[in-house]
């Protein structure tokens, strides 16, 4: 992990961390995530990385509805992370949290049949995304897929603003799909816009070529 480099946590502020998760079903981040899963087409004995995992609701579904694949999330936050260790206890899962940044993941080449990212991109400043979109492709196997969940268009909504306050790096459709196709990632396109309380959000997949 970088010395010194500093993050967005995934509530905007510490202090509504523990409204975080709440949150998250009031808006109706839940059925967004089962789609997301439903996008990936995750097979048995699959490697998945889950960049950003923040309180692992993400991370913890995947292993609920998926027990035969293995699961890692990675954040730099650990008061996150700490709530995403509690959450996978409590429902008996075993998958493993790491404390990390998305540009430089402490992971093998082509150790991850499928990357997740889900709304962790509009908290990376803008000139550290081409960074973190290399290495989601580096960390992939030739194939391999990234399934990926962000605000829509470069919006926010309003409570989006509220949250976020000016702390955020959206940015539109052409652009995001623009920068995975330069990282190196093939097929990168958006699949589906859905509109939920905090502003639409939109699903986004791209694969590491095949060699």
């Amino acid at each position: 992990m970088t010395s010194g480099q500093t993050y967005l946590p995934a509530a905007g502020h510490d202090i509504f961390l523990p409204l975080y998760d709440p949150m998250m079903r009031l808006f109706g981040f839940q059925r967004a995530l089962r789609r997301l899963l439903d996008q990936a087409e995750l097979r048995p004995n699959h490697a998945v990385l889950d960049v950003g995992c923040g309180t692992g609701t993400l991370a913890v579904l995947i292993k609920r509805l998926h027990p035969d694949v293995d699961v890692v999330g990675i954040d730099p936050d650990p008061k996150a992370l700490a709530r995403a260790q509690r959450k996978a206890a409590r429902a008996r899962l075993s998958l493993r949290f790491d404390r990390g940044f998305a540009d430089a993941l402490p992971f093998a080449d082509g150790a991850f049949d499928r990357v997740f990212s889900s709304m962790m991109f509009h908290h990376v400043h803008k000139e550290d995304k081409p960074r973190v979109l290399a290495d989601i492709r580096r960390v992939l196997k030739p194939g391999g897929r990234l399934a990926f969940l962000d605000l829509a268009g470069g919006s926010l909504g309003m409570l989006a603003r509220l949250i976020h306050a000016t702390h955020v790096s959206a940015e539109s459709d052409d652009r995001l799909v623009k920068r995975m196709r330069e990282a190196g990632l093939a097929d990168a396109k958006r699949v589906a816009v859905q509109a939920t309380l905090f502003g639409p959000i939109a699903f986004y997949e791209a694969s590491a070529p095949s060699r």
